[in-house]
């Protein structure tokens, strides 16, 4: 006998054995996916990312303060408490969403340029994602 299943398709049987053995088709749904399965895929798409800023020695306080100021409209206060947060930790959450906002945010630091304060800043600050907890 031959068979073949497509989840939402028709499934064909026939017997191979038997010459005037007749051809029945059947449409039968698709299984439905476990629960945990489909809890776990939504949870991914649904889950917060963090956009954590990366200490270096390359950027003064005014860059970082100013770049999240002007990137994440950090207020001045909250943007200088995570520069000093960067600078004591080597890392800091400066914003936390959708992750495809998460990316588009952490290339906006990447871009942001150079420290023009400093003659040893050749480039943007790094910054990573990470699910939040």
């Amino acid at each position: 006998m031959s068979s073949k299943i497509w989840p939402d398709r028709a499934i064909t049987v026939a017997s191979a054995t038997h010459p005037a053995a007749t051809t029945e088709t059947e449409t039968l749904p698709a299984p439905a996916p476990e629960l945990d399965d489909a809890v776990e895929a939504d949870a991914h798409l649904d889950r917060p990312w963090n956009v954590v800023l990366l200490d270096d020695d390359h950027h003064t306080y005014e860059y970082v303060i100013e770049m999240l100021h002007i990137l994440f409209g950090h207020s001045i206060r909250k943007a200088f408490g995570m520069a000093v947060e960067v600078d004591n930790t080597g890392r800091v959450i400066v914003w936390t969403g959708h992750r495809e906002i998460a990316e588009a945010k952490r290339e906006q630091i990447h871009e942001y340029g150079a420290d023009w304060r400093m003659d040893t800043s050749r480039g943007s600050m790094s910054a990573i994602l990470e699910p939040a907890r």
